[in-house]
């Protein structure tokens, strides 16, 4: 059996974020989103999750690239100079691993992300972090923590199956770097999935499509459906809308959303799942 859950990230980012990625859910093959607490368009992402009942929403935690949802004092360790999150993943990495983020701040900051979500009265399904923060243990474990505080039943699991290969990802010099750099990093496979057991969270078996941000079109997606391995995985994809607030996001993902949203609403991506036999499930599907 083949099992995928389809999340969209950045839910909450724009206007034009949020409107393609509940289309690509209506009409199309995204099964779930993960909403941004201190996203510029949250209240639109709120109202726009509440038309759409079948879609899974989490909490897609910020820990870089953004502003805190707490009070910044509070959370020395997780901020830069100008009280923002660090804009570097690889600078926030090495501070990880350096024990130099306190987890308290960790688990701090993401309950306060969850906690806004579930006022606004969106009902949580999961979670996982803006850039993947979360694969590394001094970060998984506080937020481990803030879930099962906040009553967050499942989290992500960022890692590739092991021994994946996929041919159109080798095909693209641009992607090798990337590529690489993950396969470096599923060294913290083994023990994300024993902390996730530890703490009563479900998880899926990993997830596809990571190395692929940015560059996500029909012929990769037909590559990694090919290739999805027996059990229950996710699929990452950033569909929207490209306009000026999107431009003034500063995201690096601009007119790639578009072209994942006329992927992902396609008939040829309906089709491509069901010659493979893969089934599209939510996070809520997990418990099952």
């Amino acid at each position: 059996m083949r099992r995928l859950i389809i999340n969209a990230d950045d839910f909450g980012l724009t206007a034009g974020v949020n409107r393609g990625i509940v289309e690509a859910h209506r009409l199309g093959v995204v099964t779930s989103a993960t909403l941004m607490a201190s996203g510029r368009a949250f209240e639109d992402a709120v109202q726009r999750a509440a038309s759409a009942p079948r879609l899974d929403i989490g909490c897609h935690v910020q820990l870089v690239d953004g502003v805190p949802t707490c009070d910044p004092s509070l959370i020395p360790t997780l901020l830069g100079d100008d009280r923002a999150f660090r804009r570097n993943l690889l600078r926030f990495a090495w501070s990880a691993l350096r024990h130099q983020i306190d987890g308290g701040e960790i688990e701090r900051e993401a309950t306060a992300q969850i906690r806004r979500l579930q006022a606004a009265g969106v009902r949580l399904t999961h979670l996982d972090t803006h850039k993947h923060a979360h694969m590394f243990p001094s970060v998984l474990k506080p937020l481990l923590r803030a879930a099962r505080a906040c009553g967050v039943p499942a989290v992500r699991n960022p890692f590739a199956p092991a021994g994946l290969r996929i041919r159109d990802l080798l095909r693209r010099p641009q992607l090798w770097k990337r590529s690489a750099q993950l396969r470096l990093l599923r060294l913290l496979a083994r023990g994300f999935r024993r902390s996730v057991a530890d703490a009563g969270v479900h998880t899926t078996d990993g997830t596809l499509g990571i190395e692929a941000t940015g560059t996500l079109d029909e012929g990769l997606f037909e590559a990694i459906a090919a290739r999805v391995p027996e059990g229950t995985w996710e699929l990452v994809c950033h569909p929207g809308y490209s306009d000026d607030e999107l431009v003034a996001a500063g995201t690096r993902l601009r007119k790639s959303r578009q072209k994942e949203l006329e992927l992902l609403t396609s008939e040829r991506a309906r089709a491509v799942l069901h010659d493979r036999g893969i089934e599209l499930i939510t996070y809520r599907d997990l418990a099952n």
